[in-house]
């Protein structure tokens, strides 16, 4: 891509990689290069420091905040926010509820892209690590300690440990995660989206020594793998829907190093680690019970300073810390300017080979051709045996959506009806609405059927539902007892319901007429290799194929195209 005159936003700037990048970026002459941090000094500094370093005053723009929560709740410390009831209940349903517009548009992810419309987003946080690392684990111990305290039952107190056991979910938050960002990119037109991943070991195997006094391996740190992991997948379906933005990936498998070597206050969670002065002979008895808790205070002298190295988000290390990690055949290590140097190539064109989505694509196994011809030998002999046990198999609401269902069994009534294009688009659609309404009536297989799998039948006044004892939508998720509107019907009857009004079937008739001007538009008199839906793929508009016609709604308008085939 030509990154001239285009606005890049780095996220994560103010870190190792992110600066690195924002520096290797200016070879290709943005227009501007917004810069992003937790902190406003972080994300203010970096661009003061690159602006001065690089003599490009107006390229730098800072950007901060927690961009995984919704706009309103950037500037605010996590534990802040889990702590009040209110806020916590925000982000909970900001995770597990529906993604919908509102939602979308309060996101800080939305905003931020609103705000600078970038053409770029070069991810540089190391988003596995603050999903991970807040410990579902430890959230889990802090129910049970509530729930197996039998003499006290203390329900606020239960009730606020679940709800951060809930916020403290990784998956949940990964989708949400993901959906926000596809979405604001896709409403906003951004080009390319760039991620700088890690495997959560520095490439080492489960045999990693480096834990933070937990097991080994480490179950917090094989969460941050399998969320990497993850996120790397949901990228790679990222990657594989049309019209959206070009998806990469890296994933430097060694620890990264180094942004400075200097002499100062040896920091912990942002604060330095205090001295203490301790007497050889203040010793405590090791009897029944050890308490992690001082019983007494201890003297403080000042603050521990020492020589170290500044790995940028993986903190500092001593030289023995440093030389241990680095050594060979433990995770060794990777400049921060390596990386940037393959994100540049990748997105200016070039082909390093360190592209993991590439990597997934090229060799995940695709459909093959010898399934591509059985499939013909399948649909034929279920015909054959539809024929000869005189049945129709239309839909089990198995596969999902309850849509599909809905669409299969609306052109089976079209094709029991019609037998044929033709015949249905000649109709006209209040006629179509009376004849389907009357079969149904007339035939109670077909229609015990299709109420039994959950597909209510609306019937043609929009006022009435046929239904049986399970319905798939509304779903679950809306309640069990929903206040009805005349949009929810619609939404309702769209998503999983057989519709008989007038209107469905006016929208079924224009489906046949597109599809029938579609395959005229593509009709090629030298028979070449370059159209499948042809007449012949349509039979000629003889006979009503219902799985070919629901394939043709899916791809068009759902807009579901699968790129690669």
């Amino acid at each position: 891509m030509d990154i001239q005159n285009k606005k890049v936003l780095i996220l994560g700037g103010w870190g190792l990689v992110g600066s690195a990048t924002a520096r290797k970026i200016l070879e290709g002459n943005p227009k501007q290069v917004i810069l992003t941090s937790l902190l406003k000094h972080e994300a203010e500094d970096i661009c003061k420091s690159l602006a001065k370093e690089t003599g490009k005053k107006n390229v730098f723009k800072p950007f901060w905040g927690n961009i995984f929560v919704r706009h309103e709740f950037k500037d605010t410390n996590r534990n802040e926010l889990l702590e009040d009831p209110v806020k916590r209940n925000k982000i909970i349903h900001d995770m597990v509820d529906e993604l919908d517009e509102k939602m979308l548009k309060a996101s800080c992810i939305y905003k931020m892209l609103e705000q600078f419309k970038p053409d770029i987003i070069i991810d540089c946080i190391n988003t596995a690590t603050g999903i991970a690392y807040q410990n579902i684990y430890s959230s889990y111990q802090d129910v049970l300690k509530i729930t197996e305290n039998k003499k006290e039952k203390n329900y606020d107190a239960l009730q606020n440990s679940v709800e951060k056991l809930i916020c403290a979910s990784y998956v949940p938050q990964l989708i949400r995660h993901v959906q926000i960002l596809y979405n604001s990119m896709v409403k906003l037109n951004t080009k390319y989206y760039f991620k700088v991943g890690t495997s959560g070991t520095g490439g080492m195997g489960l045999n990693i020594p480096f834990t933070h006094s937990e097991e080994k391996p480490s179950r917090v740190l094989l969460s941050k793998s399998s969320v990497a992991g993850a996120h790397t997948l949901l990228l790679f379906l990222m990657a594989r829907t049309p019209d959206g933005p070009r998806i990469k990936e890296i994933k430097p498998t060694a620890a990264i190093a180094w942004k400075k070597i200097t002499y100062g206050d040896i920091r912990k969670g942002g604060r330095p680690i205090k001295l203490y002065d301790i007497k050889f002979n203040e010793t405590i008895k090791l009897s029944d019970k050890f308490s992690r808790e001082a019983e007494k205070k201890y003297k403080e002298t000042g603050n521990f300073k020492t020589v170290y190295i500044d790995t940028g988000e993986n903190g500092i290390f001593s030289s023995g810390e440093f030389e241990a990690i680095t050594t060979n055949g433990q995770m060794e290590f990777v400049t921060p300017e390596e990386i940037a140097e393959n994100i540049y190539r990748e997105l200016t064109g070039g082909n390093t080979g360190n592209d993991i989505i590439s990597a997934l694509d090229s060799s995940a196994m695709e459909p093959s051709y010898r399934a591509g011809f059985l499939q013909h030998t399948a649909a034929k002999k279920i015909k054959e045996l539809e024929k000869k046990h005189k049945t129709h198999s239309v839909a089990f609401e198995m596969l999902g959506p309850p849509r599909l269902s809905k669409l299969l069994y609306e052109a089976h009534l079209i094709r029991l009806i019609y037998k044929n294009f033709s015949s249905f688009i000649k109709d006209k659609p209040a006629n179509a609405s009376g004849k389907i309404t009357n079969y149904l009536k007339n035939n109670p297989k077909l229609r015990n059927e299709l109420v039994s799998i959950g597909v209510p039948i609306l019937l043609p006044n929009g006022r009435e539902l046929i239904r049986g004892p399970l319905v798939i939508i509304p779903s679950k998720a809306e309640g069990e007892l929903i206040n009805i509107t005349k949009s929810k019907i619609d939404k309702w009857a769209t998503d999983g319901w057989f519709d008989l009004r007038q209107g469905n079937w006016k929208l079924w008739k224009e489906r046949f007429v597109n599809i029938i001007k579609d395959t005229e538009r593509l009709y090629d008199d030298t028979y070449s290799s370059r159209y499948v839906f042809n007449a012949d793929y349509w039979d000629n508009f003889k006979d009503i194929n219902i799985g070919k016609v629901v394939g043709w709604i899916f791809i068009n308008e759902e807009k579901g195209l699968r790129m690669k085939g």
